[in-house]
């Protein structure tokens, strides 16, 4: 089975491992909800709650905001799942499958790992890598599998700015979602562990000290506006290992590549324990697992059981950012995530000392002529006539958030 241990503190292996990661202390008034997660085999009967919010199909407007404020009606919507729960790991660890099974086992929904493909794959399911070959060089697609294989191209830089920009787009979906229907979240990978990769990168110079101070920069000014998570889960596999299951799984892109090596699989093993856990366990619970042999999904859900999120005072770091006193600042909060082109253009940070991430007007101009001619991108979702649209001149909404 798996075990678990504290960052800077102790390995604890044994049989059943139950430990919470941080020392008990009184709890605040002021957290939401119950203290403990509970799985669906202890959950039980669930309690009435309003009806979930439907914000993928419907603007929440500055109404519907007043209304939730008199009718509390947006705490009324959480219980004690209602919580964000990401688990993270090196490249072939088992997250996705077991990311899975426990959003299943604590009823809630999951987020896989953000990819290009949000970028790329357009609300119409039309993929935009398609037009490469009408795109100048610079312009053209760049994504995980061509990283892996040319880790020191030009665009590598711009892949993994685009990246960030991918999982803080799924994160403010993830809290969009918590703060609309209650359900907790857990997610394969988060933007908090972002910078892992790039100064992974940066240590095996795929990346500049340019590029890396642009994505410090951006950090910078749009983290600010994230809740952090509750809950990280870390399933922890040395190198070795790691290179062995990168073998069997027999990914092309991944067997054959050029970035993935010793010293990027280490460089990375350190700086997600050494930064990465030790930052994040200053505001969230943390639990690690030795996953070298994989894991039992119901140990970690008996260990998550066992963790009181309500034992904090009002003056600790830990829960911090959940930690809201009144009903108009928890609506608040959520209108913020209800509007996430606002969010995202906090990524617009002007920057022009960085080569690889500068393109030339008229590079850019042949990309925007073909990249908003394809299918799908002319008009907002809804009014493309060419893929299959109708009723244009009847219809009166916008589906904002896939349009974005």
């Amino acid at each position: 089975m798996a075990g678990v241990f504290r960052v800077g503190v102790r390995f604890l292996n044994r049989p059943s491992p139950v430990k919470q990661v941080l020392e008990n202390k009184l709890c605040s008034p002021a957290v939401i909800s119950a203290c403990n997660i509970s799985g669906k085999t202890m959950r039980g009967s669930k309690l009435s709650k309003p009806k979930p919010f439907p914000y993928l199909e419907k603007k929440y407007t500055a109404f519907q905001a007043m209304k939730d404020v008199l009718l509390k009606t947006t705490t009324s919507r959480f219980d004690e799942n209602t919580k964000v729960v990401v688990v993270e790991g090196p490249i072939a660890a088992g997250k996705s499958a077991f990311a899975k099974e426990l959003a299943v086992e604590l009823d809630m929904k999951y987020f896989p790992e953000a990819t290009m493909d949000g970028f790329y794959v357009n609300s119409y399911g039309y993929d935009l890598r398609q037009l490469d070959p009408q795109m100048p060089v610079n312009m053209r697609s760049f994504d995980a599998n061509n990283f892996l294989q040319y880790p020191t191209h030009r665009n590598v830089a711009t892949f993994q700015i685009q990246m960030l920009m991918q999982r803080y787009s799924q994160y403010i979906d993830a809290l969009a979602h918590l703060f609309s229907t209650g359900e907790g979240v857990v997610l394969d990978r988060c933007v908090y562990s972002d910078f892992v990769f790039v100064e992974t990168m940066f240590k095996s110079g795929y990346i500049s000290k340019g590029a890396r101070s642009v994505y410090y920069d951006l950090v910078k000014n749009t983290f600010c506006e994230l809740l952090k998570p509750h809950l990280v889960i870390y399933l922890d596999v040395p190198v070795n290992v790691v290179k062995d299951r990168i073998k069997k799984r027999s990914v092309p892109a991944e067997v054959n590549s050029k970035a993935l090596t010793d010293k990027y699989l280490l460089d990375m093993e350190h700086i997600y324990k050494q930064q990465y856990l030790k930052d994040i366990s200053s505001h969230a619970e943390l639990l690690i697992y030795d996953w070298s042999d994989y894991g039992e999904t119901e140990v970690v859900v008996e260990d998550i059981e066992r963790i009181d999120f309500e034992r904090f005072d009002k003056d600790d770091t830990h829960m911090r950012d959940w930690r809201l006193d009144s009903e108009e600042e928890w609506t608040e909060v959520r209108d913020r995530y209800m509007n996430k082109s606002d969010l995202m253009n906090y990524f617009n940070v002007p920057r022009y000392d960085v080569p690889e991430l500068l393109i030339s007007p008229e590079d850019f101009k042949d990309w925007y002529d073909v990249w908003f001619e394809a299918p799908g991108m002319k008009y907002r979702k809804g009014y493309n006539e060419d893929c299959g649209d109708s009723g244009i001149l009847t219809k009166t909404k916008l589906d904002f958030r896939n349009s974005l």
